[in-house]
């Protein structure tokens, strides 16, 4: 088990492989034989009753850690070692579970990106050429409205709640689709913005910072000003539109630059991105070709959250015995 010791503390992780070196700030775990189940060490260590204890003994002002001498006096409340692995085995599967969906959604996303390559720039189901109907054009070309996100004031409360997600450059990282966002909206901040609110099948396109980072819109959504965001036309398969901009990533970075440090690409730079027009039936055929890969997608990133939210419901109540597990045969 590796637990991180500062900036920031208390984050685990289970060690799958041999021979990796471990660099500073990690602390490496391991049971005693019979005694602490590594596993349940884990669980532990990320339930409540662990980051409490790790808060506990922590120390520091600008930078807050712990110390090893420190961590070695934290107490665990260790119940029989069959019953650690019942415990653990119940997570285990959960996390399983997790994983396997999203191995399954990195390998269903590969097929969809060697799709669009072997049709729009390999051209291989049109003898290598690009088709005479098609044509080269700019990202605006491509969508109903490109919009450029925005902040609602943050000095009124009332504009933030749990009814509409709010897209931020973090939800993006690794998702195909933001299923969940740090923070969301009232009904009435997303009104003050109305026209700001994208339609599911939206794509979001990181445009300063952090650029060039891609993700479809899951639910009726809005963005903070460092995204603009695609709405397809008519007829445009947004998991084009996707695949395409995914393509443009380094493209976003060079022209958002312009001699500052910062990366900035505005909306009106990028809405004149190049790119390739395919023809309208070319796109629908890609689009029915490509949406049940899509949509298996979104169901495993829906069931993870579920999943995850179980997990982390048990977790509490397992570490602290509020739940028996003696009874359960694994």
């Amino acid at each position: 088990v590796l637990i991180t010791t500062e900036a920031p503390l208390g984050m685990v992780a289970r060690l799958d492989r041999e021979n990796v070196a471990i660099a500073q700030r990690l602390l490496t775990l391991r049971g005693k034989k019979d005694i602490l189940h590594n596993d349940y060490l884990l669980y532990y260590l990320q339930s409540n009753l662990g980051q409490a204890a790790l808060r506990a003994r922590e120390t520091g002002t600008t930078v807050t850690g712990i110390k090893q001498s420190e961590f070695r006096k934290i107490e665990l409340k260790i119940p029989s070692y069959s019953n650690q692995k019942k415990i653990s085995g119940i997570l285990r599967t959960i996390d399983d579970k997790i994983e396997l969906n999203n191995k399954i959604n990195n390998n269903l996303d590969q097929q969809a990106q060697s799709i669009f390559k072997s049709w729009f720039v390999d051209f291989e189901p049109y003898n290598g050429i690009m088709p005479s109907d098609w044509s080269y054009g700019t990202i605006e070309d491509l969508a109903s409205e490109i919009v450029c996100g925005k902040t609602p004031s943050t000095k009124k409360k009332e504009y933030y709640g749990d009814d509409i997600p709010f897209i931020t450059i973090p939800d993006m990282h690794n998702s195909i689709y933001t299923v969940k966002t740090e923070r969301s909206l009232s009904l009435l901040g997303a009104d003050s913005q109305s026209k700001k609110t994208l339609p599911k099948n939206s794509i979001c396109v990181s445009c300063i910072g952090t650029a060039g980072l891609v993700s479809l819109v899951s639910t009726p959504s809005q963005t903070n000003q460092q995204i603009n965001s695609i709405i397809p036309k008519e007829n445009v398969s947004p998991y084009f539109v996707y695949l395409l901009m995914q393509t443009k990533s380094d493209e976003i970075n060079k022209y958002g630059q312009s001699g500052s440090t910062i990366v900035n690409l505005n909306k009106t730079q990028f809405s004149k991105l190049e790119c390739i027009i395919p023809s309208t039936k070319d796109l629908i055929k890609f689009n029915d070709l490509l949406e049940p890969i899509f949509n298996k997608i979104l169901v495993n990133m829906k069931e993870n959250i579920v999943l995850a939210d179980l997990r982390d419901t048990l977790l509490p109540k397992l570490m602290s015995g509020e739940l028996d597990v003696s009874y359960i045969d694994l």
